[in-house]
């Protein structure tokens, strides 16, 4: 078959891998001369350690591809370093605790280690915290590389084409008529709009059930060191289902987040980039209209909490940014799939799950079409 997707995106690009991989042409198609969105502004962390347990398979799935193409096209930085979700009192030390009594953890790689042990798995942690959940099966991509190096490998098929800065019109059936005037034809039109939510995608599937989300965060110069593992705060067990249960209620109600951290639905996430520097973040924001411009108080709230972990200052921020991602609201939905014909679907919603469950997303839709 012949696919023309629309969006450049993690989405996009996973749909094009799951459909050349399976012997079909590909006809891409990306607004912007390198995709701008949510993909390249986040950590590249494949992170398996806070979904829910009804996500757990699809999640492990996609873990496993994101290994297998990272040994097919190691452009993509791909490395298993595992996490450590560093715990500072008590209600957090429950909810890890927790974690790793819940059904799933052997899956999940989940193991709790005391302060000694969490030096020893990752020395540049010499900072105050009481323990450290570690997961194992935790991986990084290199997000601003990941897509350019999946779109060589899929050139050198010699099925796939790749059209920037070209942006789809109008949709007529399995033809999609760019805004040059050319028409790109195919089987099959899948519309991966990322945080688009209106023009096209709202002209071929109407009012999808997605919100968007904000997000700040931001990049350091190299640390110096290996920070061998992905970092998380106690304040990420708030943000992610698998965590919870009673102790996270209790968490909730006896011990408040500082005033900044809940003012923007904060947790700290913090991974080493390939050429050393750490990028952090971050923050979620739910009411538009958003701001044009960042706050500064995120990002004190960022470094101070980096620098109580690691004990030590941080090397300067070179780069501070924001972005937009697009989520689901129903809440029985990974990711929102919209039939708007019999060949066309749009594809969105994925929230901070694009970039961990991109692979087995495209993979299951193309089981979905009979790919």
């Amino acid at each position: 078959m012949r696919l023309v997707i629309i969006g450049g995106g993690i989405l996009g690009t996973a749909h094009a891998l799951a459909a050349v991989r399976r012997g079909h042409e590909v006809v891409h198609l990306e607004r912007e001369v390198e995709a701008r969105g949510a993909t390249v502004r986040n950590f590249g962390l494949v992170w398996v350690s806070g979904r829910s347990a009804n996500e757990l398979d699809i999640t492990l799935r996609s873990r496993q591809l994101w290994e297998e193409i990272g040994g097919q096209v190691p452009g993509v930085g791909f490395r298993a370093t595992g996490s450590m979700t560093l715990v500072r009192n008590e209600h957090e030390l429950a909810v890890a605790e927790a974690a790793v009594a819940n059904p799933g953890a052997a899956d999940r790689g989940f193991e709790l280690l005391d302060a000694d042990r969490v030096r020893t798995l990752n020395p540049a942690l010499r900072g105050k915290f009481l323990a450290g959940l570690h997961c194992s099966t935790d991986a990084a991509v290199e997000s601003r590389q990941a897509l350019p190096a999946l779109r060589r490998y899929m050139e050198a098929t010699e099925r796939y084409s790749f059209f920037a800065g070209t942006e789809a019109r109008t949709v007529t059936g399995s033809t999609v008529i760019d805004d040059r005037g050319r028409r790109h034809e195919g089987d099959l039109v899948l519309v991966c709009p990322g945080a688009a939510h209106s023009g096209l995608t709202r002209e071929l599937a109407g009012d999808l059930p997605v919100r968007r989300v904000r997000l700040q965060m931001m990049q350091t110069a190299p640390l110096g060191e290996p920070l061998t593992t992905a970092v998380a705060d106690g304040d990420s067990f708030r943000y992610y289902p698998a965590f919870a249960g009673a102790e996270l209620d209790r968490l909730n109600l006896e011990q408040a987040q500082p005033f900044t951290a809940a003012q923007h639905k904060m947790q700290l996430l913090m991974v080493q980039r390939l050429h050393g520097g750490l990028t952090i973040g971050d923050t979620h924001e739910y009411d538009e209209p958003f701001a044009f411009d960042v706050d500064e108080a995120p990002y004190e709230h960022l470094i101070s909490v980096s620098e109580e972990l690691l004990g030590r200052k941080l090397p300067q921020v070179v780069r501070r940014w924001a972005g937009v991602y697009s989520q689901s609201i129903d809440p029985g939905a990974i990711v929102t799939r919209a039939q708007a014909s019999d060949a066309v679907w749009v594809i969105t919603g994925p929230g901070g799950r694009g970039m961990t469950l991109g692979p087995a997303l495209g993979e299951e839709t193309a089981d979905l079409l009979h790919l």
